[in-house]
């Protein structure tokens, strides 16, 4: 049996991120010199909770992250979120989870917030210009 490109790439990837998880979770909170969280999401067709290791940026008491997923099409993460907005949650390290509100920035808040990400961290304005899409931004607002 052979697999298909996408379906090793996608095998990979979630390998990955379970090692980040777990050092996220037990060894530090920042990663290749950004601050890092676990959105944990459910997913839209399975059902089932699925944990992504994302970089974030501060927005007050809020959190940003950026739905750049490293291709032309969104990450399955943000299709999760948005399908099931009411069961999403962050997890940093050394703290409980939190569960939070996702809100996609419309066109004047991203523009606003997109230049604070690039000035934070330079390397998402290259990733923007090799990619077709406009990376959606994420505001998680922890619920009361």
């Amino acid at each position: 049996m052979s697999l298909s490109p996408r379906s090793l790439s996608l095998w990979y990837q979630r390998k990955m991120n379970e090692r980040t998880v777990t050092r996220i979770r037990n060894k530090s909170g920042s990663m290749w010199g950004m601050e890092m969280l676990i959105l944990r999401t459910t997913g839209r067709r399975s059902g089932l909770v699925r944990e992504t290791p994302l970089s974030w940026f501060a927005d007050g008491d809020h959190w940003l992250v950026v739905a750049s997923g490293g291709g032309d099409r969104n990450p399955d993460w943000f299709a999760n979120l948005t399908a099931n907005p009411g069961g999403v949650s962050v997890e940093r390290h050394g703290e409980a989870p939190v569960a939070v509100r996702p809100v996609v920035l419309d066109a004047d808040e991203r523009a606003t917030a997109w230049n604070r990400v690039v000035e934070a961290q330079p390397r998402y304005a290259k990733y923007q210009k090799k990619s077709s899409r406009e990376y959606p931004l994420v505001k998680l607002v922890a619920s009361q």
